[in-house]
């Protein structure tokens, strides 16, 4: 048990996720015209800097600028169903509610272009990832339901130790838990772009560009001051503090009977002999899992600053006739390996659940390519009709330890939209966004997770003169639940498994009997023992978010 509350801590670093539309590691939202109307992947307008670089040669000759600040806020919410939830003493029932908040304040873009001739030369500036902190002030299932085996595993420690041939401790069961847990989370990746389009003729034009990405991203977090209640006392006592001076009782206790052991033998009384070095034995081991426990619930903290960086080419087409336009664009997937710095505990260094947080490792966080096809329809003049497909290739960006395999797919986006001139002062627009994603169970985890949504955004421009105009726009996501049940809940299974595969080394027991024991323990607690096929650890996450951007933005021809 002694990696118990090091995996907690390791868990708590993966929280950060902003805000964003768009796919899985992908923020698409990238002006404030995307927010008003996100099929914007045909538009002729200076925000194509982004979505359309090849049709930002068909704007008029000069400096083109686009400006653009937007709000997010957002919430992640997990519903987690774990029978050991019951044991917390904050909880009320089998079933919690954990909440995060993710807010970015200030997320600003920058589109510019100079166009001369058949020329257009282009820079872009924005937060492609991350764009602000994250708060989960009473951690996630993740994090409890690792405390929750506490009272899971004493109440059945007789069992376990049966299963490694040791017998029974006899050690007091623990009946509830408390805990204290905080995690805050700062990510940003700063997306950096440049190239240049070139009109071939008044129907066609293309773009090729490179595009830079730097990551910066700062996690803190502590789990502390875990506390335990023993079966038949109403006070909760300090879980590390108790269980290691209980150890220490025993390991006096070891001494005590090891020397009555050796003195009854030198006395040739080898029954006493044999029944003290039995004693000896039993509170060996009661010490050995006094200890681990102790170790597993003293205080952890991390502390991990991660940067990062790399280029990707960008190409673009784009298409005019008549009354419509077309475009295309294809963005390569970026690799990006972040460094780390890290000031973690020195019992945190060691264990390779902490691994992506370990002081000067390179984690691997691809952005992955992504392909996007548009069409634009002009009515009438004062009319115009959007439509945009997004085709994201996340199987192919590689993550750490390729968890990107577990994905059942690659993301796919529709969107659909309109413009309308009120005026020659005034135009109004709106559209909507639906987001498939590929997500499965195994993919699926509460520590960072996106699920299925539809978005719609709307807003309005108006032309302070010739050469100015300013955009105001709303955006909302509305996410679907999706629902993961396993009778290994959060994998605590593998966990305990590896826990008392090394317990059972450090008692003496060989390789062989350490991995049967392991694995018998998994079966144990996985196995379904009610009618209904359930097991000791069966659990169930229910998963959703919600998603809210307001933007002001505008754009200046000079």
């Amino acid at each position: 048990m002694n990696k118990l509350k090091l995996a907690i801590a390791a868990m708590a670093m993966l929280t950060i996720q902003s805000a964003h539309a768009g796919g899985i590691l992908t923020n698409t939202n990238q002006s404030i015209q995307f927010l008003r109307n996100p099929a914007r992947d045909a538009a002729i307008g200076i925000d194509g800097v982004y979505f359309n670089p090849a049709g930002v040669a068909f704007l008029s000759e000069g400096l083109h600028l686009s400006l653009n600040l937007q709000n997010a806020s957002q919430t992640r919410t997990v519903t987690g169903i774990f029978a050991p939830f019951v044991f917390g003493a904050k909880n009320e029932s089998t079933t919690k509610t954990f909440k995060g908040e993710a807010n970015a304040p200030v997320i600003p873009t920058i589109q510019a272009a100079y166009n001369k001739d058949n020329w257009s030369f282009q820079f872009g500036f924005g937060i492609l990832g991350g764009g602000g902190k994250c708060i989960f002030k009473n951690g996630l299932p993740s994090f409890e339901s690792t405390v929750a085996m506490l009272p899971l595993l004493s109440q059945n420690l007789d069992a376990v130790t049966n299963k490694l041939g040791l017998g029974s401790l006899g050690l007091p069961a623990v009946d509830s838990y408390d805990m204290d847990t905080y995690m805050r989370g700062r990510q940003y990746y700063f997306g950096f772009t440049f190239g240049a389009a070139y009109k071939f003729n008044e129907h066609w034009s293309a773009y090729g560009g490179l595009r830079m990405l730097y990551g910066n991203s700062n996690y803190y977090g502590y789990v502390s001051n875990i506390k335990a209640r023993f079966a038949g006392s109403n006070e909760y006592v300090n879980a590390s503090e108790t269980f290691l001076g209980q150890s220490s009782q025993a390991y006096e206790a070891v001494g005590r009977y090891t020397a009555a052991a050796q003195y009854a033998a030198q006395k040739g009384d080898m029954a006493g002999a044999q029944a003290a070095q039995a004693k000896a034995q039993e509170y060996a081991v009661k010490a050995a899992m006094l200890g681990a426990l102790g170790n597993a619930t003293q205080d952890v903290r991390l502390n991990c600053d991660q940067t990062g960086w790399g280029v990707a080419p960008i190409l673009g087409v784009d298409y005019k006739v008549g009354d419509f336009n077309f475009a295309a664009k294809y963005e390569f997937k970026t690799r990006m390996r972040l460094k780390n710095k890290a000031a973690n505990s020195e019992s945190a260094r060691n264990l390779e659940i902490l691994d992506r947080w370990a002081d000067k490792e390179n984690v691997p966080e691809d952005s992955p390519a992504l392909l996007t096809l548009g069409a634009r329809w002009s009515v009438i003049p004062s009319l115009r009709l959007n439509a945009g497909w997004h085709h994201y290739f996340d199987k192919d960006a590689h993550q750490y330890k390729n968890h990107q395999k577990s994905l059942g797919g690659n993301t796919n986006e529709f969107l659909f939209g309109a413009e309308y001139d009120v005026s020659k002062m005034v135009e109004v627009s709106a559209g909507v966004q639906k987001t498939n994603y590929k997500m499965t169970g195994d993919y699926m985890e509460d520590v960072s997770f996106v699920v299925n949504s539809y978005s719609y955004g709307f807003g309005f421009g108006v032309h302070l003169n010739k050469k100015m105009t300013l955009n105001v726009a709303y955006f909302q996501t509305n996410y679907s639940d999706f629902t993961a049940a396993s009778n290994n809940y959060n994998d605590l299974a593998n966990l305990t498994g590896t826990i008392v595969k090394g317990m059972a080394t450090k008692l003496g027991q060989s390789d062989e009997v350490a991995a049967g024991a392991a694995e018998e323990i998994k079966n144990m607690l996985t196995t379904p023992v009610t009618e209904d096929g359930k097991s000791l650890l069966y659990g169930k996450n229910t998963f959703t978010r919600t998603n809210h951007v307001f933007g002001l933005g505008l754009n200046i021809d000079f």
